[in-house]
């Protein structure tokens, strides 16, 4: 059981969730208006089955990077990182192709009550676009890395987390509650998303000799680690200017009684600190070998922000009824 946990590699985990939270906590802060009446949308069915889904998704693919990474040759003794569990010994390739299939089945199940709880049998539609979308992130998630075409190995990784744990996972899982698109929740999950990928750029760079070795073409391959580092730079610091915008864009500040600065929406500044570590260390680094641990830090840091982005909106949502 411990290999199993560690092959689901459970601090990616947290990461994952991040857009759920933020596109599930603004249903909760802005309802439906319905002919000028706010209808509440937010339920917790639908939040915990979107919360299910997506860790299904986010260990499917980690099952599916150490299936497809391992037989190839890819995890082998010049990889930085922790040992895979392929790689290791510690779980055969069999195993985990039938674990993959078993998570595939698992997380296609949960994807469909999600659709159902969310859309019923009044948005035939909708319940059918959403099902292609769960069975490509599916499918994605496993090709990532695994076959002859796996996209991850010609550098297309970056932009299948961009969409899935950015994109869809934001403003998808708030279409589910509110069966509209908010426009502004694109900054929120264009950030996420951003932060997403700068997870997996550390971890190609990280790994970007091994990878070359072994004719993985990731971003940071084909770039180089130096235009890979100003590439981080981009993604983080564009996510945080990102969130900041979307907070002054729908006045996390406005006290509507008066013109008062209330710093409690603006909580979410405080994961922008160890951002910013994080940052300098990368700026610092010279030896990309030593990159490992920032992985763990930028994604407890996006999560972090996404809970507390939830908290600046549930509050100024509390601020609106005691003042209404």
């Amino acid at each position: 059981m411990r290999h199993w946990i560690e092959a689901a590699r459970v601090r990616t985990l947290p990461l994952s969730v991040s857009g759920i939270i933020v596109g599930s906590m603004y249903a909760l802060a802005y309802p439906t208006d319905t002919v000028f009446t706010p209808t509440e949308v937010f339920n917790w069915q639908l939040f915990g089955f979107a919360m299910l889904t997506t860790l299904g998704l986010q260990i499917l693919s980690n099952f599916a990077n150490d299936y497809g990474d391992g037989i190839k040759g890819t995890d082998n003794e010049h990889r930085v990182g922790p040992k895979r569990a392929i790689q290791s010994g510690v779980i055969s390739a069999p195993a985990m192709k039938r674990a993959i299939i078993i998570t595939s089945i698992l997380t296609f199940i949960s994807a469909v009550l999600l659709i159902y709880f969310a859309f019923g049998v009044d948005y035939i539609w909708y319940s059918l676009i959403f099902l292609v979308l769960g069975i490509l992130a599916i499918i994605s998630a496993i090709r990532y890395t695994v076959g002859n075409t796996a996209y991850g190995y010609s550098g297309y990784g970056d932009l299948f987390v961009f969409v899935f744990f950015g994109l869809v996972s934001t403003l998808g899982v708030n279409f589910l509650y509110s069966k509209q698109l908010d426009w502004i929740l694109v900054l929120p999950a264009v950030a996420i998303g951003f932060l997403s990928v700068g997870v997996l750029n550390l971890n190609n760079m990280r790994d970007a000799e091994s990878d070359k070795k072994s004719n993985k073409n990731t971003v940071v391959v084909k770039i180089g680690l130096e235009a890979a580092k100003k590439y981080h730079y981009f993604l983080v610091i564009s996510a945080m200017v990102l969130v900041l915008i979307f907070a002054v864009y729908i006045d996390f500040n406005k006290d509507w009684q008066s013109d008062k600065f209330n710093f409690d929406n603006y909580f979410f500044v405080v994961a922008y600190f160890p951002l910013m570590s994080h940052l300098m260390t990368v700026y610092r680094n010279k030896n990309s070998k030593l990159l490992d641990p920032e992985l763990k830090k930028l994604a407890i840091s996006t999560f972090l922000l996404s809970v507390l982005l939830s908290l600046s909106l549930i509050s100024f949502l509390s601020d609106l009824i005691v003042n209404s």
